[in-house]
């Protein structure tokens, strides 16, 4: 639409204002495919966007496994100092009762206050790892832990690595984004091809001036460019450079998916030997704790001796309350890097963002539509959040 006042001075015969309002429209009859390849160069960076979203939404998750793991094994370490701060008291107290009576020396009151004392360091230090992971936490999930109950099965990503492998090579974000970046370059360099070609346009045209006189017409062109420095040349050449740099970073993201897809894996079954390990360590060192505590009441074993063995039944314990927490991780770890770690694949009871539902409710839509007021609403009212 275009509308045009002009004041002419001197003034010509008749007014010295004139004005016309017109309105015009053009459309292209033929340009080699230009604008479909465009239109379907943009179709694929919506699905390589798509894409990168569910990656994000696989980063999320498994932030908030990994904080809801370490507060889980933060909160057990705490526990395990407090009852061994429990533990040595009481251990300093029955050391200071055999000295009374002359079964011990000061030397094994003095080593049990010594452990005392290294007891409340180790708690305080468990402490503050507790409240860094509380603060993790409340970054990745939003608030700080209040309750948080068992963690539930274990996820069993894969049977086997060579399946958890392929499942990656189809399903993993990141490697389809490629796959879409790579499509988007080859369509890039077919119309910097065709930009060298000529296009067809037509075009209608009415305007009307202030005595009422209507003008039309109907015209029909061609524009072909003759010579614009290399210009274009230069362009296919590079749309041609950036095709080749999409298919070569597809190639390196598809083997570091599968070398992420293997060290999760490594992680998982080292986590899971190490947890068998830690648990059968527990069970030797608390029969050693308790066997040396009743040696120690007849004599046989030294107050240092005992305080020894708690000291490995207390490292055994964390041990095994990491490797619960590695474990975890390390399962969700394989998922995420399989791509399946996402609010559907887990059957999440939460509401979802449907990346497509919102792309076909506005994909032939004018601007100014009733449904895309409704979606503005709606992203007015997600950034007062």
């Amino acid at each position: 639409f275009t509308g045009t006042a002009t004041l002419s001075e001197p003034a010509p015969a008749g007014s010295a204002l004139s004005t016309s309002v017109g309105i015009t429209a053009a459309i292209t009859v033929f340009d080699f495919g230009n604008n479909r390849l465009g239109v379907d160069a943009a179709n694929e960076s919506v699905l390589a966007t798509r894409q990168a979203l569910v990656n994000v939404e696989q980063q999320v998750l498994l932030s908030a496994v990994a904080a809801f793991f370490e507060v889980r094994q933060a909160t057990t370490v705490v526990g395990l100092q407090q009852n061994n701060l429990e533990l040595i008291t009481r251990e300093l107290q029955a050391a200071r009762d055999r000295f009374e009576v002359g079964e011990v020396t000061r030397t094994d009151v003095a080593v049990a206050e010594a452990r005392l004392g290294a007891v409340r360091s180790s708690l305080a230090a468990a402490q503050g790892v507790l409240a860094r992971a509380r603060e993790a936490y409340k970054v990745a999930v939003g608030e700080f832990p209040r309750g948080l109950g068992a963690p539930g099965a274990l996820p069993r990503p894969a049977a086997s690595l060579a399946q958890a492998k392929s499942v990656a090579q189809s399903v993993n974000p990141l490697l389809k984004q490629a796959q879409h970046l790579v499509r988007v370059a080859e369509l890039n360099a077919e119309r910097a091809d065709r930009s060298l070609k000529p296009v067809v346009n037509l075009q209608g045209a009415v305007s009307a001036d202030e005595d009422g006189d209507v003008a039309s017409s109907i015209t029909l062109g061609v524009t072909a460019p003759i010579y614009t420095g290399g210009q274009l040349s230069a362009l296919y050449r590079q749309a041609l450079a950036v095709h080749d740099e999409s298919r070569a970073t597809l190639l390196q993201t598809a083997r570091t998916v599968e070398q992420g897809v293997g060290n999760a894996w490594a992680d998982l079954n080292v986590a899971n030997a190490s947890l068998l390990a830690s648990e059968d360590q527990v069970r030797s060192s608390r029969l050693a704790f308790e066997g040396l505590r009743e040696e120690a009441t007849l004599g046989a074993r030294t107050t240092l001796d005992v305080l020894d063995a708690e000291q490995d039944l207390l490292d055994a314990e964390t041990e095994r309350a990491a490797a619960v927490n590695d474990r975890f991780v390390a399962a969700y770890s394989v998922l995420a890097s399989m791509g399946m770690l996402t609010a559907k694949d887990l059957q999440l009871p939460v509401p979802t963002y449907d990346p497509e539902a919102y792309f076909n409710a506005v994909k032939n839509a004018p601007a100014t539509s009733s449904r895309g007021k409704r979606l503005d609403k709606v992203l007015e009212a997600i950034g007062k959040q």
